[in-house]
């Protein structure tokens, strides 16, 4: 009989506020003996073995703290809060000082779950997580029921989409640091809806990893990521660096009552353990809170990613589907560009409305080989699907949302879908802003790489020939970003509608499909309703067999008498039948 042994860094990490006015204090150094800075009080600390040091002294929330490795100051890996930025001092924040209001809140289930994607930094003008309280009632009221923050942990500057995050533990000093987010996260639960957190284990950003560094082999050679140094999650010493990601990862479950994580870019988290670290972070997840949902962003186009543990997968609650984006944007759009370029035909969006990845083991031309597994027999749900996000705009060189004649049926087509929806901030009412790709960057070298490589990067796309890629370090660039709140009260008024008739819809995958690729329509029937698009720039009349018109993207669609639906260009038109 194997009997399995606590190692000393599977215990809680990071700066645990313990009985009678004492914190303890825990960090992983494998070759330096670390010394705890408090306030400007050091005191040594006990071995623990296998490079773990522990230290319980005196202190309380609001103390700040380093560890002094190999001479130099330095913040926690596991610092729950910055309040001086990246290189600044560390600070102890006791989470059982917080008043919760929550106590009978269960969470959103993965079938009711509609997602609404948002920047802290841009979503309001004030950029705090104080100021999104104020527009969660009209959030509630629009159908939605979870928000989703684009990453908080602490980057560098004040002001950066997140995804150079550094330490996966603190939640960003400039938003309001995890006071405010706990602030949110309660009056979300009061107000129903549920709060998801982008989380980024990946890579962290260039301006932390040698901090990092100093404690131990956080980073591996093994593999590569685009963004930055992979992390070493099965290498020498992985150890501590998987608890460092994992107990993060149930820190901001259990201590701030998310309700879910968003993980960024699952397919650079690399791992050939026995139990892969996307695994072995959701099982942990959902112990410590069931009704936690773990979601992927996932490049793999593998249902292994939503298949059960227990069936050879990872165990996640949905993962995004951006084979589905690429099919409905290359039909409302002139797009077909790199990737868009295998995207098009009414044909493949009929194929991922019973199965999210087109790309299912057939040949990628983009890629240059066979890409992807099917999906079919996953429940929808377990898919969240998309006409605009965080990416899709903001990775585009201007950060230019999609074109107004293109957003109804767009909408139409994902809010209707069997998938779980998310809508990016301002779609629901054609915002005039853009969402432009922004960075604060404390080094001057990362700063100039990070602009030269973004224009580098749109310099073959014509599409953008003879436009000036913003500045991500300008701050007119975050600026512009804001949501000026300007738009379309009549778009407005459509979500609310589609987002309603969504519950009214049977749930699991729809029951039956026509389309003409030459006539560019796309007929779907979920139980009694019908779903009929038009995609093509002329107008068409449909047979639909219907007998009310429940909705429509344009007041021109017009329910013949004969039970025939005609539709202007780029409509949609949800239907009751038979006749």
């Amino acid at each position: 009989m194997s009997v399995v042994t606590t190692l000393p860094w599977e215990q809680p990490l990071g700066a645990t506020p313990v009985a009678d006015g004492q914190v303890r204090f825990r960090v992983f150094s494998l070759e330096h003996e670390p010394r705890l800075v408090l306030g400007e009080v050091e005191h040594p600390m006990q071995d623990e073995g296998h490079g773990t040091w522990v230290a319980t002294v005196p202190a309380a929330a609001g103390d700040d703290y380093a560890y002094i490795i190999d001479g130099r100051r330095l913040p926690d890996p596991a610092t729950r809060l910055q309040p001086e930025g990246l290189r600044g001092p560390s600070r102890v924040v006791d989470p059982g000082a917080w008043t919760w209001t929550d106590h009978g809140w269960g969470g959103v289930a993965l079938e009711d779950l509609v997602v609404y994607e948002l920047h802290v930094g841009t979503f309001t003008p004030e950029g705090t997580f104080d100021a999104v309280i104020g527009r969660l009632r009209e959030l509630r009221e629009l159908g939605v029921t979870a928000i989703e923050l684009m990453p908080v942990a602490d980057f560098p500057g004040r002001r950066g989409w997140g995804y150079d995050g550094v330490y996966v533990w603190a939640a960003h000093e400039a938003y309001g640091g995890p006071d405010g987010l706990q602030r949110l996260v309660d009056a979300a639960h009061a107000e129903g809806l549920g709060v998801i957190l982008d989380l980024v284990l990946n890579h962290v950003g260039a301006s932390g990893e040698q901090a990092l560094r100093a404690f131990g082999p956080y980073f591996t050679d093994r593999y590569s990521t685009f963004w930055g140094e992979a992390i070493n999650y099965d290498d020498a010493w992985s150890g501590p660096v998987r608890e460092w990601a994992v107990q993060a990862s149930e820190m901001w479950i259990r201590d701030l009552h998310l309700d879910g994580l968003r993980l960024d870019a699952v397919h650079a988290i690399f791992d050939q353990s026995a139990e892969h670290l996307v695994a072995e972070l959701v099982r942990r997840v959902h112990a410590q809170r069931w009704h936690a949902l773990v979601i992927a962003e996932s490049g793999l186009n593998d249902p292994k990613v939503v298949r059960d543990a227990a069936h050879g997968g990872w165990g996640c609650d949905a993962a995004w589907a951006d084979d589905v984006h690429h099919a409905v944007r290359t039909l409302v759009t002139d797009e077909h560009e790199g990737y868009y370029a295998e995207f098009g035909s009414v044909a493949d969006l009929a194929h991922v409305f019973r199965d999210p990845h087109l790309h299912d083991g057939r040949w990628s031309e983009f890629r240059k080989r066979r890409f992807g597994a099917p999906a079919a027999g996953c429940p929808p749900e377990r898919f969240v699907v998309f006409d605009q996000n965080h990416d899709q705009v903001g990775n585009r060189a201007l950060g230019d949302r999609l074109p107004a004649d293109a957003r109804r049926l767009a909408a139409f087509v994902t809010l209707l879908s069997p998938y779980t929806p998310m809508l990016f901030m301002g779609e629901e009412y054609g915002e005039e802003a853009p969402f432009q790709f922004f960075t604060d960057h404390i080094d001057q070298e990362i700063a100039i790489a990070t602009r030269d490589g973004r224009r580098r990067e749109f310099a073959s796309f014509a599409h953008f020939a003879g436009e000036e890629v913003p500045d991500p370090q300008d701050p007119a660039t975050f600026e512009r970003s804001t949501l000026t709140r300007r738009g379309d009260d009549s778009l407005r008024d459509l979500y609310t509608r589609l987002l309603a008739a969504r519950r009214r819809l049977p749930r699991g995958p729809v029951d039956h499909i026509d389309y003409d690729d030459a006539a560019r329509w796309l007929r779907v029937r979920r139980g009694s309703s019908t779903m009929i698009m038009n995609f093509s720039e002329a107008e068409q009349t449909l047979a639909a067999d219907a007998r009310e018109l429940v909705l429509a993207t344009h007041d021109a669609v017009d329910l013949r008498s004969d039970g025939a639906v005609a539709l202007p260009p780029l409509s949609g038109a949800l239907v009751e039948g038979p006749a």
